[in-house]
């Protein structure tokens, strides 16, 4: 059986997925995560054979031991029962939190895509992804993440020649079009400098202005690539992100990446021990590929709807093909 794993709000990839899954004849569990809860029984045993852990919903039963593969697509928070007390949340959201972990822990030995210590380890550090793409070959921009004012200022005049932005190191929300409330990457302009007293009550990421041609989303699935380009450079509001260009219409468009970028790129990943990613790429005016990060659980649905790619169906390809 292959679990996957996900959401309860989750929509369109999943199916996909699920849907190949199945016609390379696999059983196919839709684990949605923020369920783990009293939707659910589960027991933990022990015992000379190793650890088995046993969950039963109201329409499903298996046990640790049936499950062959794992896709981690997304982890969500523990929905809290309505009715349960405020003063029993934090127990009980400990409690089942931990226990949720202890049942992926007794996976361990089967195949994951992505593995969720590494899946977290290089979605939470953007400065260790940038660190080991530069080991790779890749060109990535200069950078600074602090929380202080002086810094930035410095930064400012020395580093990016007065042609600076700035960006959140997490996301607030995720979406497959970005149509969800977000932080944009802001370009910082000589007079903001005045107004960064606040800077020490949120931490960001600041970065040299790179006068890009366009940006490339790029899905990577253990060896093979999928790119879409999009260009927003005529659009006032899109120049610096492209997810707030409302002023013009964007579309995505096909893209081949030149060999030698594929071949850092993979050489990335596989240091980062990561089977997929969904990376952001800009190329320069001059012609050259900055990297800017890889989200290993970043959306593709957007790519495959509007360009066809069979991303989808190369996740569950490769993941059965993982299976000893």
């Amino acid at each position: 059986m292959i679990l996957c794993i996900s959401h309860s709000n989750d929509y369109y990839t999943i199916d996909i997925v699920i849907k190949r899954l199945k016609e390379l004849g696999k059983e196919v569990y839709r684990f949605n995560s923020d369920d783990f809860s009293d939707k659910l029984n589960f027991d933990y045993s022990s015992n000379s054979e190793g650890i088995s852990v046993a969950i039963k919903t109201a329409d499903f039963a298996f046990s640790s031991q049936d499950v062959e593969a794992v896709w981690y697509r997304k982890l969500w928070g523990i929905a809290l029962p309505e009715e349960l007390d405020a003063s029993f949340h934090n127990i009980y959201t400990q409690e089942y939190w931990t226990m949720r972990n202890l049942f992926f822990e007794s996976l361990k030995n089967v195949p994951w895509m992505n593995p969720i210590k590494e899946d977290h380890e290089i979605g939470e550090n953007k400065l260790e992804q940038l660190r080991l793409a530069s080991e790779s070959g890749l060109k990535t921009p200069q950078s600074l993440f602090t929380n202080d004012s002086s810094k930035v200022k410095d930064f400012f005049y020395s580093v990016c020649n007065g042609n600076m932005i700035a960006k959140l190191h997490g996301s607030l929300s995720r979406s497959m079009s970005g149509d969800t409330p977000f932080f944009p990457t802001t370009l910082i302009k000589e007079a903001d400098l005045d107004h960064l007293d606040t800077l020490c009550y949120c931490p960001m990421i600041f970065q040299r202005n790179i006068e890009k041609e366009y940006e490339l989303r790029i899905i990577y699935v253990d060896g093979s690539f999928f790119t879409g380009k999009i260009n927003a450079q005529k659009s006032e509001k899109g120049k610096t992100d492209w997810r707030i260009a409302n002023d013009v219409s964007l579309t995505w468009e096909s893209y081949v990446l030149p060999a030698n970028i594929c071949d850092a790129l993979t050489i990335m990943m596989k240091k980062m021990k990561l089977f997929f990613g969904a990376i952001d790429m800009i190329r320069e005016k001059d012609g050259s590929y900055i990297f800017l990060e890889v989200n290993p659980q970043g959306e593709w649905g957007m790519i495959q709807r509007d360009l066809g790619y069979p991303i989808g169906e190369t996740i569950a390809e490769k993941l059965v093909a993982r299976i000893k």
